[in-house]
């Protein structure tokens, strides 16, 4: 890419004269919110004027203030690195930093780093050792223990993490083809939904216990040099929404960091050091969801590269490449927490809504609940007892139904909130009870499928004949049953298309189990083996 497709400023700053310091040559790096001129001793960071959502940047006195509040903040941990903020000055169509004239931008100014101390050069030669991955984790251990904190901000970062999440998850859909595939999506969001249904409990002793604080938020080896102790420089200064988070946020991140550059033993010995510091013994329960959401938030932001055609194509393949590398590696920590799937059938009576839930349990290994062994329960009768009695009548009526269902799903919640995917063996002929078991689904964090079996009048006969001639079954149903069902039933119109199953009874059944098995791993790709 040439000098013209930089913005005026930006190529005026790459002539050594520009600065009021001796400079022999400019470098300039680019990251998708920022303009990074080396000159000579020293950086100057020049934030482009872009709005991504979670950060805004579109005006002249917005760069000026975040320019403020990232030397004030990155104090914190790099005191004598960030000297204030430059003024880019224009007198006469000649642009220099703090010389004469209007001011036209604003430039975070920094002590220049010796490139050969810093952490990722120093991993690319193999010369960052347990010690001193250890001393990171000190550093990082001291800093949260002084870090601010308060009830109110506990409770904003709990809200914070999981806006951020889905802020996430919709700033990555327009990359998907590209450099995340719509697999990886759907295992992502579903791990997203898993983690914050599943570890409700968890997050919400760590906001009790203050371990949300305002943390460092973008905790790379490329922002930590070995120098001056350590200088650990970059942090999020232009959000409170991502910088406000748990400690683990900062853990996770570096960790990431180090198993994206294959380096997963320094890992490890950063974050039992870090733990033994910090005395927080339940990092580890929240950390793989952090290196997530970490892994997805630089998938992203090396994927926004691809958009801005200021940025040369040599550097937007390679972002490409990065991006692709990073969700792969997101897909790997969410395995650590498989959601699980909730699966209801939806049919009349005699259409092969047991026998489809039996083939798929002896495929995958789920368990099924059978509405008409809960409804015998709560009757007091055996499974094998029969009431043949008129529709909606005896423990048949609506009241009883109710119950039969209320009891069906409290008997899922248990085995989806411990994580056990579960098909629920029921006609849910009546729109109130799907919605109630899609409810069930998102409360605790599963995936929800709904199979709507269809079978001809011809076949739902044979089976009902066949089924009163060898008992065994259940099922009271009877052919009046079947055809009082179809009068009443309401169709399954509000379970979204993806979610929605249409089986064919009368087709070759272990076919058809197959094909609900791709359509299921197609929904939530980690919730069943892949070997069913």
């Amino acid at each position: 890419m040439s000098e013209s497709a930089l913005p005026p400023v930006i190529r005026a700053l790459l002539d050594p004269a520009a600065y009021p310091h001796p400079v022999d040559r400019v470098k300039l790096i680019q990251t998708h919110i920022s303009y990074v001129l080396l000159a000579g001793e020293h950086v100057y960071k020049v934030k482009k004027p872009v709005d991504f959502g979670f950060l805004d940047f579109s005006t002249l006195g917005k760069r000026r203030y975040y320019c403020r509040q990232e030397v004030i903040l990155n104090a914190r941990l790099c005191p004598d690195t960030y000297l204030g903020v430059s003024r880019i000055r224009d007198q006469d169509g000649r642009i220099t930093v703090d010389g004469a004239g209007k001011v036209i931008e604003y430039a975070v100014r920094m002590r220049r780093l010796p490139a050969d101390r810093m952490m990722d050069r120093l991993l690319e030669s193999a010369e960052v050792t347990d010690p001193m991955i250890r001393r990171v984790a000190d550093r990082l251990a001291r800093f949260h223990a002084d870090a601010e904190t308060s009830v109110r901000i506990a409770e904003y970062g709990d809200w914070a993490i999981r806006y951020n999440w889905r802020e996430n998850v919709q700033q990555w859909t327009p990359y998907i083809g590209r450099t995340i595939t719509p697999e990886q999506d759907r295992v992502l969001q579903a791990y997203g939904e898993a983690f914050f249904a599943r570890k409700e409990d968890l997050l919400r002793r760590r906001v009790d216990e203050l371990r949300i604080r305002r943390v460092h938020a973008d905790l790379r080896s490329d922002s930590v040099c070995f120098v001056d102790g350590i200088c650990i420089f970059d942090c999020v200064e232009f959000s409170r929404r991502l910088s406000l988070l748990d400690v683990a946020r900062d853990v996770g991140f570096l960790a990431m960091d180090l198993d994206y550059r294959d380096r997963s033993d320094l890992a490890k010995a950063f974050v039992d050091r870090y733990v033994e510091r910090s005395g927080d013994g339940e990092l580890s329960e929240v950390l793989d969801f952090y290196a997530c959401y970490s892994a997805c938030v630089r998938g992203k932001v090396e994927a926004f590269l691809l958009d801005q055609p200021e940025v040369p194509l040599r550097e937007r393949r390679a972002a490409a490449r990065a991006a692709r590398r990073y969700f792969e590696l997101a897909c790997r920590y969410a395995q650590s927490l498989p959601p699980a799937l909730l699966v209801i059938t939806c049919g009349f009576t005699a259409t092969g809504k047991s026998a489809l839930a039996r083939r798929l349990a002896g495929l995958t290994g789920i368990d099924v609940i059978s509405s008409d062994v809960v409804r015998k329960r709560l009757a007091g009768l055996a499974p094998s007892d029969h009431r043949f009695e008129p529709f909606q009548r005896g423990i048949y009526t609506r009241e009883f139904t109710d119950r039969t269902y209320a009891a069906l799903l409290e008997e899922a919640r248990e085995r989806l909130h411990s994580g056990r995917s579960v098909i629920l063996d029921a006609s849910f002929l009546r729109r109130e009870h799907r919605r109630a078991a899609a409810r069930l689904a998102a409360e605790e964090g599963a995936q929800f499928a709904c199979l709507q079996l269809l079978a001809s009048d011809d076949a739902v006969r044979k089976r009902l004949d066949r089924r009163l001639r060898e008992g065994g079954d259940p099922s009271d149903a009877r052919w009046e049953i079947y055809a009082s069902q179809k009068r009443r039933f309401q169709r399954p119109s509000e379970v979204s298309p993806e979610r929605l199953i249409t089986v064919d009874t009368e087709r070759p059944p272990g076919r058809e189990a197959q094909r609900v098995l791709r359509r299921l791993r197609d929904l939530s790709p980690l919730a069943l083996p892949a070997n069913g």
